[in-house]
């Protein structure tokens, strides 16, 4: 439901933003309809971060300007704490009591026209962003995989394999890993026509394995696709995935290598990853969990989106009004494959595919 709500106002250490842009996650009908449970408290404005315009900046600000442009990171840290602090999505998820107090105060997100947001979670943009804010939106989906590879601490030359990659956060892991310098990204899947998308669109360093569901045999063909060591390994499937798969793809790693969970296996029941002990002490192999990302990648991302490192152009991006804002968690549900972005526009440019 679309409906008036007062104007959010700033208070210390915040910030008012005019949201040009916003995605729409292509799961948001799970979250919406009780599928996955969030902590998501009516009424609320959902959404996950977005490009905009400040409006106002607090007496803390020192550089940010009304009229300048800007990226919004959803991912709010409590200030309290430097070691573990409290977080939460804003308008969107939080983790533990502290992040759902955290989220009680910075309780709405970027489905609307304005949006408070805390200081530290303000990015300036570039100029050329302003042109096309809907297409930078997509900046929310790549700032995830770009964080679990810093925490994989993936470098120039290495092999990546993303478990996912047909996936809409998967396949921006492939993106992001081959804007970082990767030499070759292994790519598995089931769905033959998002690879085929992924090779068409990278070329030969990305190398795609049509999955079969046997453990042993899809191990085999993912090794041999790599042609070498697996440095590291991202895992970025969906609830729906089996753990096996998740599992497969860990195991074809190297020693001393390192592997980064992001997915959300097991969040919907079914087995546990279960990863040999045996294999990890023997072989040295670093295993990782990261939620979301570190400030800085916000700042790392914007880099590599300006300097054209990574490509925007060739992604289909559908805008709609915040007026359409349920048909347009309809359209995420059925267009997140790879590189299909839906975003909303709350201040114009609505219905227009690109």
């Amino acid at each position: 439901m679309v409906r008036e709500v007062p104007d959010p106002e700033a208070g210390g250490g915040e910030v008012v933003v005019e949201v040009l842009a916003t995605c729409v996650a292509p799961y948001a009908a799970e979250v919406f309809g009780g599928r996955r449970n969030y902590p998501l408290v009516p009424p609320v404005v959902p959404g996950i971060g977005g490009v905009g315009r400040v409006v106002h900046a607090g007496p803390d600000a020192t550089r940010l300007r009304p009229g300048d442009l800007v990226w919004c990171d959803c991912t709010v840290r409590s200030r309290d704490d430097a070691l573990t602090p409290d977080i939460t999505l804003q308008g969107w998820s939080s983790r533990g009591e502290g992040g759902a107090r955290l989220a009680e105060y910075l309780h709405d997100g970027s489905f609307a026209e304005l949006m408070r947001v805390p200081t530290e979670n303000v990015f300036p943009l570039p100029a050329a962003a302003g042109d096309d804010p809907a297409r930078w939106a997509a900046l929310g989906v790549h700032v995830i995989p770009y964080g679990g590879l810093l925490a994989g601490g993936l470098a120039a030359g290495e092999t990546l394999l993303v478990s996912g990659a047909t996936g809409n956060l998967g396949s921006s892991a492939v993106a992001v890993a081959l804007a970082m310098g990767a030499g070759r990204v292994v790519a598995p899947g089931r769905n033959r026509a998002a690879l085929g998308l992924l090779a068409g669109r990278f070329g030969p360093r990305v190398r795609p394995v049509v999955l079969t569901g046997d453990e042993a045999g899809d191990r085999a063909a993912v090794s041999a696709a790599a042609d070498g060591p697996v440095d590291l390994v991202i895992d970025l499937l969906p609830p729906s995935a089996p753990s096996t798969v998740a599992r497969t793809a860990a195991m074809t790693v190297r020693e001393h290598g390192r592997v980064v969970l992001m997915g959300g296996v097991g969040m919907l029941g079914g087995e546990d990853l279960a990863l040999p002990y045996p294999w990890i002490m023997r072989n040295s192999i670093t295993v990782r969990g990261q939620w979301m990302y570190p400030r800085t990648a916000n700042v790392g991302i914007v880099r590599l989106i300006a300097s054209g490192t990574l490509d925007l152009a060739p992604e289909r991006v559908r805008a709609f009004g915040l007026d359409a804002v349920n048909d347009a968690v309809a359209h995420a549900a059925s267009h997140g494959g790879p590189f299909d972005r839906t975003v909303l526009t709350p201040r114009g440019l609505a219905d227009k595919t690109g």
